[in-house]
This record gives structure tokens, C-alpha cells and sequence, in this order.
């Protein structure tokens, strides 16, 4: 679906812009996760994680933000054993929220609003304690650790 492409690549640009960026003369620049903090790392995992389980009958939008997730996994230093049981039910959570807009329902039938429950998410208090709680080094970086 062209709408729930289009909505991965705004989540994406938005929330990882420095990770799109192009140095001068035009040539794609690496992705600047390395350079972000682990919590800030784990943060942007969750969102990539809750768009791809929203978005996962739509293969393309889906395997997009699923390969998001597997690069921030590179550059995130959080607890193995309980962050992928604990960011599952946080993202179940938000997902299963019942979100309504009487103007947008009459004009697109079905509208979930799955989007905007991920970006709720992503700025949420409850995400902001699995951070404190997960994750290791919070403010330290990939780069910082290992160079």
C-alpha cells in the first residue's frame, strides 16, 4: 500500500533524520546511529518495532522498518533477555488502543491510526522507564564504547 509506505518513510525521516543525511558533494552519508545514545538508540528500535508489527500486512513497509530494527540493534547496549518480551507488550499495548476521529472515519473507512499510537508510544513515560530500565549506559554511544 502507497499510504502505509509513505507513512514509514515520514516516521523514519522524522524521527532518524540524521540517519538519512547526505554529506557534500552529494554522496549518502553512513547512518549516524553509532554516533546517537544507547537510549536514544533503544527508543527509535521501539518505534521501528511497533510500525513494523502495524504495518505487517504491508510486506515492503513492513520488512523496511523490521531491517530498521535489526540495524538498531547494532547500536543499542539494553538488557538481551527482557527487552524483547517487554518492548512486545508495550507495543501490543499502544496498538491496541481504540483511537477515534469521527471526521477522518467518515472520509477512510477502517482507519486504525496505528501511526500515531507508535509516535504516542515513542513519547511516552512508559517507554521512557523501560529505558531506565533496559538499557545499559544510557547516555554512552556505539562510537564512544567502541572506537
Amino acid at each position: 500500500m502507497i499510504i502505509s509506505r509513505t507513512i514509514v518513510c515520514i516516521a523514519l525521516t522524522t524521527v532518524m533524520a540524521a540517519s538519512t543525511c547526505y554529506a557534500q558533494n552529494s554522496q549518502q552519508a553512513s547512518p549516524q546511529a553509532a554516533a546517537r545514545t544507547y537510549a536514544q538508540n533503544y527508543k527509535d528500535m521501539v518505534l521501528a518495532t511497533c510500525i513494523t508489527t502495524a504495518y505487517k500486512r504491508d510486506k515492503e513497509a513492513a520488512a523496511d522498518a523490521g531491517s530498521s530494527v535489526s540495524a538498531l540493534r547494532d547500536w543499542a547496549y539494553y538488557d538481551l533477555e527482557k527487552a524483547p518480551d517487554a518492548i512486545k507488550a508495550l507495543v501490543e499495548e499502544y496498538l491496541a488502543r481504540d483511537y477515534h476521529n469521527p471526521i477522518v472515519e467518515s472520509e477512510v473507512k477502517g482507519v486504525r491510526f496505528d501511526f500515531l499510537k507508535c509516535l504516542d508510544l515513542y513519547h511516552s513515560k512508559a517507554l521512557d522507564e523501560q529505558v531506565k530500565q533496559l538499557v545499559i549506559l544510557p547516555d554512552h554511544t556505539f562510537r564512544q564504547d567502541n572506537h
